[in-house]
């Protein structure tokens, strides 16, 4: 019996070696439990392994639509594009929240979450995998006598208790690589403790064996390194230096920045989403689907941050005001900028020892509202100028769209790096001929439909309400449209653009005040 579980177990540790090769070459995406054994990410890349069990548990929700996993399978496309510990809480909470899918498999999601979570350092998270690890180790006892798991279950616990000390919410902020290496070194010390107990035939037996760990594992942890420095639960430290500051202009930037430097800047927080929705649907009617796809991505967020999106429909059907809109309901600061003759880089910043210097639109947005998480919408997206002769507009914001770099942006005229991953971009567009598809490949494009002719009725009212407002008078004393007035504006709009449906409309009210003065 003894021989027989010894074949068994070696059989299965060839098994689990030649997975975790194919693990480590892409080719394999390790299970939960392959995870808590000790398998590699898939690239031995945390992104990576993320990125594509967000993608094939999408695919597959996706093969039988139901209306109750809908928020799970948008936060999943979410998290397919940002690989951050905040995406992964919405779709820890849309898992929660979702039905109609086989329940094991909600677990073993759930579970591969909190592994994630985990990994990225998270103390909670990691005293529920130090639970379950135990319980896997627990069950290889009972079943085959093997306790090779146990000393991993028992670092998963320290791990989780160290980094319990080191924050006060939320993730412990650590160098990329720091919570395996800590994990490898913390099994190894627990599995020396373990042999020291046994008898020496056993010892004999375990030297013998190939181990895990190796002393190169021990020497990537960093000795003295310093704790990460906690900071309040929803900030972010968006400028930690200047570059250059013994420099009479490094001085002068130094000074204007002198108040944002180490400070933790706060994120936006989701508003009550249900009433955003509400008074969006009741200004844009026929754009529904488009306000459900936005906030949809909302669900189960503490901080509002928006995938970069491209809004596409014809001139004047609404996509500005919407974007615009949207970030007034969500009390999200924001920065509305054309695009219309825009041929260079400043975007991304100019450097200082040029008269034009000056920081990035994200640096300048996250100075004028000290929020670090602040809105960018870019109107009219597809009138960029497409010249590289001073640098070109889409080449930058490729860069900005992606988690890694902008976590690391380096602003030419702060000349440090700069944490901008937590900004947000929204664009429109009348066509999409003219933007690269390398751009296109980072941004959800959503089609914005035209107003047909049968909102005619809700949308007129509104217009003259906000001509009243636009004027500087109280909407309440704009007159009701009568239905004549109704009337002869549907006659000359038959739906589509509502530019033209407001000129109408303060062609109608200028006509209203001056046969108001003739009586």
């Amino acid at each position: 019996m003894a021989m027989s579980d010894k074949n068994s177990r070696g059989s299965r540790d060839r098994h689990f070696e030649r997975r975790l090769k194919a693990a480590q070459a892409g080719l394999h995406l390790p299970t939960e439990i392959e995870l808590l054994r000790g398998m590699p990410f898939l690239f031995e890349d945390v992104a990576s392994d993320i990125r594509e069990f967000a993608e094939r548990l999408s695919r597959r929700l996706k093969h039988k639509p139901k209306f109750e996993i809908a928020p799970l399978v948008a936060t999943l496309d979410d998290l397919a594009v940002d690989q951050s510990d905040e995406a992964l809480r919405c779709v820890e909470a849309a898992l929660e929240a979702a039905g109609g899918f086989n329940t094991m498999s909600a677990f073993n999601a759930r579970l591969r979450i909190k592994f994630y979570l985990a990994s990225l350092g998270d103390p909670d998270a990691a005293a529920a995998i130090a639970s379950r690890t135990a319980s896997v180790a627990l069950d290889d006892v009972r079943d085959s006598c093997d306790f090779s798991l146990l000393p991993r279950a028992l670092a998963w616990s320290v791990v989780a208790n160290d980094y319990g000390h080191m924050r006060n919410n939320g993730i412990v902020r650590l160098p990329r690589g720091r919570v395996s290496g800590d994990l490898r070194f913390h099994a190894r010390e627990f599995e020396a403790a373990i042999r020291q107990t046994e008898p020496e035939t056993k010892k004999q037996q375990a030297d013998e064996a190939p181990s895990t760990y190796t002393a190169d594992d021990v020497a990537r942890v960093p000795a003295t390194e310093p704790p990460p420095v906690a900071k309040p639960k929803g900030t972010v430290i968006i400028f930690t230096s200047i570059g250059n500051d013994s420099t009479s202009e490094g001085k002068r930037v130094v000074k204007e920045f002198e108040k944002l430097l180490n400070i933790a800047l706060p994120l936006p927080p989701v508003s009550d989403l249900a009433r955003v929705r509400e008074r969006l649907v009741e200004e844009f009617p026929y754009a529904v689907a488009v306000i459900d796809e936005l906030l949809n991505r909302l669900v189960g967020r503490d901080y509002v941050q928006i995938r970069p999106t491209v809004l596409v429909g014809t001139p004047g059907c609404g996509k500005t005001r919407l974007a615009r809109r949207l970030c007034e309901e969500l009390a999200v600061p924001f920065e509305l900028v054309s695009c219309g003759g825009l041929n260079d880089s400043s975007i991304g910043g100019t450097a200082r020892r040029w008269s034009s210097g000056e920081p990035s639109i994200s640096v300048l947005s996250i100075r004028r509202h000290r929020c670090a998480g602040p809105v960018i919408i870019r109107d009219e997206i597809e009138k960029v100028g497409t010249s590289r002769h001073n640098g070109n507009v889409h080449d930058v914001l490729v860069g900005l769209f992606e988690q890694e770099t902008s976590q690391r942006w380096f602003d030419p005229y702060v000349e440090s790096p700069c944490d901008l991953s937590h900004v947000s971009w929204l664009m429109t567009g009348n066509t999409l001929d003219t933007v690269p598809s390398v751009l296109l490949d980072r941004c959800r494009v959503i089609a914005f439909p035209e107003p047909g002719a049968e909102r005619l009725d809700i949308l007129a009212p509104r217009l003259v309400e906000r001509i009243y407002v636009d004027a500087g008078h109280d909407p309440r004393w704009a007159t009701p449209l009568e239905q004549f007035e109704l009337t002869a504006l549907a006659d000359h709009w038959r739906g589509g653009s509502i530019r033209r449906l407001q000129h109408l409309v303060e062609t109608l009210v200028e006509a209203r005040e001056r046969h108001r003065v003739r009586q």
